[in-house]
């Protein structure tokens, strides 16, 4: 069978920064990872790379950032007042926070903190950075209509409900 739109894959994986060398994120030792191809469940780059791919396929990839999680925007970084933080005592960098917003809920990184502002940064913390993927395609399926409808994997390596 192979990666399609509307197709179940389970995939072995390594994620390095390409600027630093370093490894981000793998699977190795874990379970695969499990997504449902064409719902938007993995970054653009890297699911246009698995199309057509099957079984046993291993395939090496580098994602440019604007395919991965963007580029990064200085437009997302501002400072807000510290009120903003209301019943939290302690405000450090690197400190993470959801933000409610009219476009709904943002997360926040804390990465600098003065005495009456704080700046926080909404950029995806891989935003900007070109990454490198070490691929293995353990297995492919149909999806069920429950996972269609839902737009998520069910069950082992998915979503349980």
């Amino acid at each position: 069978m192979t990666i399609a739109h509307h197709k179940v894959v389970s995939i072995h994986y390594k994620v390095v920064d390409v600027a630093t060398g370093e490894t981000i994120d793998s699977s190795e030792g874990a379970a695969p990872m499990t997504y449902l191809h064409g719902a938007q469940n993995i970054i653009p780059g890297l699911e246009a790379a698995l199309e057509g791919k099957q079984v046993g396929d291993e395939l090496e990839v580098t994602v440019e950032a604007a395919n991965a999680y963007g580029d990064y925007s200085e437009d997302r970084v501002q400072k807000v007042p510290r009120e903003a933080f209301t019943g939290v005592d302690q405000i450090e960098p690197g400190m993470a926070f959801t933000a409610q917003t009219a476009q709904g809920p943002v997360n926040l990184i804390v990465t600098e903190v003065e005495e009456a502002e704080v700046t926080v940064d909404a950029n995806h913390p891989l935003a900007g950075k070109n990454l490198a993927f070490s691929v293995t395609v353990e297995s492919v399926r149909d999806a069920s209509e429950e996972e269609l409808e839902h737009g998520h994997v069910h069950g082992e390596g998915g979503h349980h409900h």
